[in-house]
C-alpha cells in the first residue's frame, strides 16, 4: 500500500515536471514567445517548474536548430530517474536497458497524451470564443498541427473536421506505441 501511494505521488510530480519540460520544448519549437513581458500566460509556470533542470542540462546539450534538446533530455532524465527509483524501492534487480527503454516509451506516451489534451482544450475554448491570452497561447501550439489536415479535409457545412482527424491520428499513434511497448516487454 505504501509503495502504491509513493508511486502515485512520484508519478504525479514527475508527470508535471516532464510534461512541462516537453511543453517548454514544444513552445520553443513552435516559436511561441517565451517571455513574461510578451504576454505568455504560461511562461512563469513553465520557467518555475523547469529551470532547475533545463538550465544545467543546457550547458552540455546544445539545441539542434529550433529543437530545444535540453528540455527533451531533461524530461527524459526525470522519467529515467523515476523508473530507477521505483525499481530500487520495489527491490527489483535493475535491468538498465529495460529502464532506458521504459522511460523512452513513457516519454513518447506523455507527448501523445499532452498533444491530445492540448487539442481537446483548444477545441473546447474555440466553442466559447474567448479572446484571452490562454486561447491565443493554445492556438499557437495547436494550429500548426491542424493546418496540414485542413488542406486535406474538405469543409463539411462550415464544420472543421481537422481536430477530430488529429485526435484520431494521436489515438492511432498511442495504439502503435502501446503495441511496440508490449512487444518489447515480452
Amino acid at each position: 500500500m505504501l509503495l502504491q501511494i509513493f508511486s502515485l505521488i512520484l508519478q504525479f510530480i514527475v508527470g508535471v515536471v516532464a510534461g512541462t519540460c516537453l511543453l517548454r520544448m514544444y513552445m520553443h519549437l513552435q516559436r511561441v514567445n517565451l517571455s513574461v513581458r510578451g504576454g505568455n500566460p504560461m511562461a512563469p509556470f513553465v520557467f518555475t517548474i523547469t529551470n532547475w533542470i533545463v538550465l544545467p542540462v543546457r550547458r552540455f546539450v546544445p539545441a539542434i536548430g529550433r529543437l530545444d534538446t535540453a528540455s527533451l533530455v531533461a524530461a527524459y532524465a526525470v522519467l529515467l530517474a523515476k523508473h530507477s527509483l521505483l525499481w530500487l524501492v520495489a527491490g527489483a534487480s535493475a535491468y538498465w536497458l529495460g529502464l532506458v527503454v521504459h522511460a523512452g516509451f513513457e516519454l513518447l506516451g506523455i507527448i501523445l497524451s499532452s498533444l491530445m489534451w492540448l487539442v481537446l482544450i483548444y477545441v473546447l475554448m474555440s466553442w466559447v470564443k474567448t479572446a484571452s491570452d490562454v486561447a491565443y497561447f493554445l492556438a499557437q501550439l495547436v494550429e500548426p498541427l491542424l493546418r496540414p489536415l485542413r488542406r486535406l479535409l474538405p469543409q463539411m457545412g462550415g464544420v472543421d473536421l481537422s481536430p477530430i482527424a488529429l485526435l484520431l491520428l494521436i489515438q492511432i499513434a498511442e495504439i502503435v506505441l502501446h503495441n511496440l511497448q508490449a512487444q518489447f516487454v515480452f
